[in-house]
């Protein structure tokens, strides 16, 4: 009789804690969601987005289940040619990818496009788990903060020169959260810190476009262009507003039927939440998020090794990250800077992500025990 290894996916599958399950649940629920919400809001366009989303959520779950069934480790061992990789893909499509919305980030093949720079983020996050994890005391200000400051600072160059603001902005909150639970000195973070805002000016100087720093502008002042650069800000309030408690109904949404409501599938998939379904299907949206993210952090106090704990939280940070800038947007709490709501805003590149973060975050449950 021959007993089935430890390295057996089958012996893995049914090590798998409800933790894991509602993870899993969580996010494809939250996906279904978002299908419902693209047909809704590309109902008026000519191109069928619900049956490329469709496509995309089939390939998340296998990517997912791909993700849970290999071993981080391994991946960790591997992280800086995985970063490497990544990192050279991201100039490589900056310089010759498809230009689409004013940025050139994108690839695209047969109809389909996807975002070199959503797969650096994992790379990014691995890359990080394995320098952090090697510190026994807090980040030494001069040899490995400046080290690990340009881990993060040359993915966030390149993708501000694509240009794409919100997706390098959005790496900031991973290294912020991944030195905290390390340990990092207040001497070091202030230093990072100092880093990060001569960073941000001379983004600013040489890498912003102009209509990009119009958006910003336009949240300390949105009154001044309704017509321009506050007309996405000026509309998305319309249509939450106009939800109010139960919302209009399904399709009844006349700000992305209507197309008031700029990019109503992606960047502002959240509006079109609030304006159909009102408060109480933003509720619904926000509990599941909060499942996923409550979920993801049991599962980081559980992991076996700092590596473990770390990549967690990185990914972790990168979904709650996008989560909180687009809904703050949405409703005009922060500038617009085009970042997508996970798990419901189109995009095929961005639901991989989502996806096999999600994978990773549940195969280190798996492994929580396991010495592999």
């Amino acid at each position: 009789m021959v007993l089935p290894s430890r390295h057996d996916p089958r012996t893995l599958a049914r090590q798998v804690r409800p933790i894991s399950w509602q993870l899993f649940g969580s996010a494809f629920g939250l996906s279904v969601i978002g299908l419902v919400l693209i047909s809704s809001a590309s109902a008026e366009l000519t191109t069928d987005y619900v049956s490329r989303q469709s496509v995309w959520i089939v390939a998340g779950v296998l990517v997912l289940v791909a993700a849970a069934l290999v071993n981080y480790s391994v991946l960790l061992r591997h992280a800086f040619w995985i970063y490497l990789a990544s990192v050279a893909a991201v100039a490589a499509v900056t310089f010759f990818g498809h230009e689409a919305g004013g940025a050139r980030s994108w690839i695209g093949i047969g109809g389909f496009g996807g975002q070199p720079s959503d797969f650096c983020k994992i790379a990014t996050v691995l890359l990080l788990a394995r320098r952090l994890a090697g510190y026994r005391s807090p980040v030494p200000p001069r040899g490995g903060l400046w080290a690990t400051v340009a881990i993060v600072a040359v993915p966030v160059l390149l993708i501000a020169r694509q240009p794409d603001l919100g997706g390098a902005l959005m790496f900031v909150p991973v290294l912020a959260a991944m030195a905290a639970v390390t340990g990092v000195s207040v001497r070091s973070a202030l230093a990072a810190a100092a880093v990060a805002l001569a960073l941000g000016g001379a983004l600013w100087i040489f890498a912003l476009q102009d209509y990009q720093k119009d958006r910003v502008l336009s949240y300390f002042r949105p009154q001044a262009d309704p017509l321009g650069s506050g007309y996405q800000v000026r509309q998305s309030r319309i249509a939450v507003g106009s939800g109010q408690a139960l919302g209009k109904g399904p399709g009844e949404g006349t700000q992305s039927n209507l197309r008031f409501l700029p990019t109503p599938h992606t960047d502002f998939v959240f509006a079109v939440l609030a304006e159909e379904y009102g408060f109480l299907g933003v509720t619904l949206v926000l509990v599941l998020f909060l499942l996923y993210l409550g979920n993801g952090v049991r599962v980081a106090l559980a992991a076996r090794d700092p590596a473990g704990l770390l990549l967690v939280v990185g990914l972790l940070a990168f979904i709650a990250g996008h989560v909180l800038y687009n809904t703050a947007m949405v409703v005009g709490l922060l500038p617009i800077t085009g970042i997508p709501l996970p798990f419901l805003s189109y995009g095929g590149s961005f639901m991989l992500f989502c996806c096999a973060a999600t994978g990773l975050i549940i195969g280190l449950d798996l492994r929580r025990f396991v010495n592999v």
